[in-house]
């Protein structure tokens, strides 16, 4: 496999980790705000698609070629992550296929050290290339995957990695309910 492909497999599996955490649940559940700062499953998928879009898109001459009136500067502060009651959430999962799909063409069609400038990075590491990029936006897609996972657990108790491999225990409800209660007790032990 050479490098390119690489890249794109382990940034294609962060994408499929995030449609994954997004099945299964009410327009409600993937739109509740879980955390004091508001992240929601729905809106994290958005702001994720979008960055991809932004980064692989209009950085390389190629904006998507439909609206994103929350990516806009002079959109409301964290348009992006959240999704309003107007688009369904198989809509939100739509623009984010839509929005990797277009964004794939830039990967697929260009050179890894194909350049771009990045003008929100600062002077000293504006001038990157694709291969930065896609470095870039797999540990983006990763970190906020993370975030879905936790968020996902707490919705509805599923977790796991991806369908095909979960990569936890095989513990019942009861292990687990065992394994926790025994690290409550560890925490327990320290002072507030």
């Amino acid at each position: 496999m050479d490098e390119k492909a690489m890249l794109k497999l382990y940034l294609q599996r962060e994408r499929d980790a995030l449609l994954w955490k997004t099945e299964g649940l009410s327009e409600r559940e993937l739109r509740m705000p879980r955390t004091r700062t508001g992240s929601n499953l729905l809106g994290i998928l958005k702001h994720v698609a979008t960055v991809d879009v932004g980064y692989f898109g209009a950085l390389f001459g190629r904006p998507l070629p439909e609206p994103l009136p929350w990516g806009q500067d002079d959109a409301e502060d964290n348009a992006d992550m959240w999704a309003t009651a107007d688009p369904s959430a198989a809509w939100v999962r739509d623009f984010a296929v839509r929005a990797w799909a277009h964004s794939d063409v830039t990967i697929d069609t260009m050179p890894l050290d194909t350049t771009a400038v990045v003008p929100w990075w600062g002077s000293e590491k504006r001038n990157t290339t694709l291969r930065t990029l896609m470095v870039h936006m797999t540990s983006e897609t990763a970190r906020h995957a993370g975030h879905m996972d936790i968020l996902r657990e707490l919705a509805d108790g599923s977790a796991g990695k991806n369908q095909e491999n979960l990569n936890l225990p095989p513990f019942d409800d009861d292990r687990w309910a065992g394994y926790t209660q025994m690290l409550r007790q560890v925490a327990e032990s320290f002072p507030q």
